[in-house]
């Protein structure tokens, strides 16, 4: 096995594993408490609030906000790759859809981190063709530096005002960081 000190590749880190742990606290508060006190809950069956994860970086987000919340989830996973080289700006394609139908649901959609916009908006459309009770977005990330279409964001974790390169806590360069505790800047020279 090649031995890589991935913590020697970081610039800076941004938000610490602290930090993290007690912003996804505050997040999963503030969710239930809209949820749980009928705000924002429209599932007319009274259903448990559906997490819908986006493979792959928000599943180390999604786990711990899923467990910060004292009240009953339930969850699925959703796989999509932005198309690339030449083809139209924001094109996007389903890899993996849901298991699950989503009809009548309260459907939140976690994310890692949302820079275009594309991606969102994408299964945000896509979603409201499924005819859920309502649907709304969580980030653990909002790059708002990089925004290239107006997207409603319901749940910030972060803002990033500035464009970065950031690794950690789930989010990858080439399929690496995502086990680092924390998110990071990555180092110019460790991007191709």
């Amino acid at each position: 096995m090649v031995s890589i000190d991935l913590a020697a590749r970081i610039e800076r880190v941004l938000f610490t594993e602290e930090a993290i742990a007690r912003r996804t606290h505050e997040l999963a508060a503030q969710i239930t408490a809209d949820y749980t006190t009928g705000g924002f809950a429209r599932d007319a069956a009274g259903r448990p609030l559906f997490l819908v994860c986006i493979l792959r970086g928000a599943l180390v987000f999604m786990a711990d906000l899923a467990r910060a919340m004292p009240v009953p989830v339930e969850y699925d996973l959703i796989s999509v790759s932005s198309y690339g080289n030449g083809t139209a700006p924001g094109a996007v394609r389903l890899v993996k859809d849901l298991q699950r139908p989503i009809e009548g649901r309260d459907v939140l959609i976690v994310e890692d981190i949302i820079d275009t916009g594309y991606t969102i908006e994408y299964l945000r459309r896509n979603f409201e063709a499924r005819d859920p009770a309502s649907v709304r977005v969580c980030t653990l990330v909002d790059k708002v530096a990089r925004r290239e279409i107006q997207t409603q964001v319901d749940y910030i974790g972060f803002e990033l005002e500035k464009d970065a390169f950031v690794v950690g806590y789930g989010m990858d360069y080439a399929e690496l960081y995502r086990n680092l505790p924390y998110i990071g800047v990555l180092k110019p020279e460790y991007i191709r």
